[in-house]
């Protein structure tokens, strides 16, 4: 029997709901309709305005936190799996909750896990992301993932501007491989910055291994938080010689006093996609869109053809 496949529905979670339009006018859909109902305590509810039964649909949401986008995106998955919708795809452009990807010291959580099963229980039949912090959390999942690379968005770009001596940058040593795929396809240099924390997101000391006199450096990170890191990458490279610093950051997080930061720095520009909703509160930001790219695979998806060509690296 020829396999049918019936109309896809596209539906997006509050934050995302921007980014979805886009994604919905890529993929040659309009968003469907959901109406949110609040109760006064908060608590809030999700309804689907239309019928799913038997469809495949898709539904766009990143879950940083606060909590509240992690939970409205398991409501809608859970409301779809209990309208009888034949396969629900989560389209997650940030993965959130996802540095928690392992124990780094005694009785902590590894919640990167703990999300993953959490959207299976709810119903998700396939997951869609981008930039994983870590590779490994593909594994955290029994379901199907597609984990795609914003390096099909971001090296376009970087080739447009026609840097001389570039060199591509990594703001820490777990960036490295990152860095090290950045610098094959645009065949430059690499440097890697060796930082130490004190606690979560301050900084004690940073060196860095290898030579920017006379460069254009990128550095290429999959998030941006409260840039700290970044700056003081930046900063540290133009003080030994380096031309220019920017930085490509799939994940604007941009949370704390990171506007401040970037504002205040050494960087010439930042540039980021629209996975998050990007506050217009800085000249230095640069915003990519990866609405294409997800809608060309999820209706690749839809329509059971292979992915391969969207990944870069």
């Amino acid at each position: 029997m020829p396999i049918v496949i019936t109309e896809a529905k596209i539906f997006a979670c509050k934050q995302s709901e921007i980014l979805g339009e886009k994604i919905a006018k890529a993929f040659g859909a309009e968003l469907g309709n959901v109406i949110t109902s609040t109760y006064s305590d908060g608590e809030f509810q999700p309804s689907f305005e239309e019928s799913i039964r038997g469809t495949r649909i898709f539904i766009i949401g990143s879950t940083n936190p606060g909590p509240e986008n992690l939970m409205e995106m398991l409501l809608m998955i859970d409301a779809a799996k209990r309208a009888s919708a034949r396969h629900i795809t989560a389209v997650l452009p940030y993965f959130g909750w996802a540095r928690q990807d392992r124990k780094d010291k005694p009785r902590v959580p590894i919640a990167a896990k703990l999300v993953a099963k959490m959207l299976e229980a709810a119903g998700a039949t396939r997951i869609i992301t981008m930039d994983l912090h870590a590779d490994q959390i593909q594994g955290f999942f029994e379901k199907p993932v597609d984990h795609l690379f914003a390096s099909t968005i971001f090296l376009p770009y970087l080739k447009s501007l026609n840097l001389d001596n570039l060199t591509i940058a990594s703001p820490d040593m777990g960036g490295s491989k990152r860095a090290y795929a950045y610098s094959k396809a645009l065949q430059s240099d690499v440097v890697i910055c060796y930082k130490q924390r004190a606690k979560a997101n301050v900084i004690s000391h940073m060196e860095l291994i290898g030579d920017v006199t006379g460069k254009n450096v990128v550095l290429v990170d999959d998030m941006v938080d409260t840039a700290g890191t970044l700056t003081k990458a930046a900063d540290l490279m133009m003080e030994r010689g380096a031309l220019s610093v920017r930085a490509i950051c799939t994940h604007p997080i941009l949370s704390g006093k990171a506007y401040d930061n970037i504002n205040n720095s050494k960087l010439e520009e930042l540039i980021v996609t629209d996975s998050i909703p990007v506050k217009p509160l800085s000249d230095k930001i640069k915003v990519l869109s990866c609405a294409d790219l997800f809608a060309q695979v999820m209706e690749k998806v839809h329509n059971n053809q292979s992915i391969s060509s969207n990944f870069v690296m």
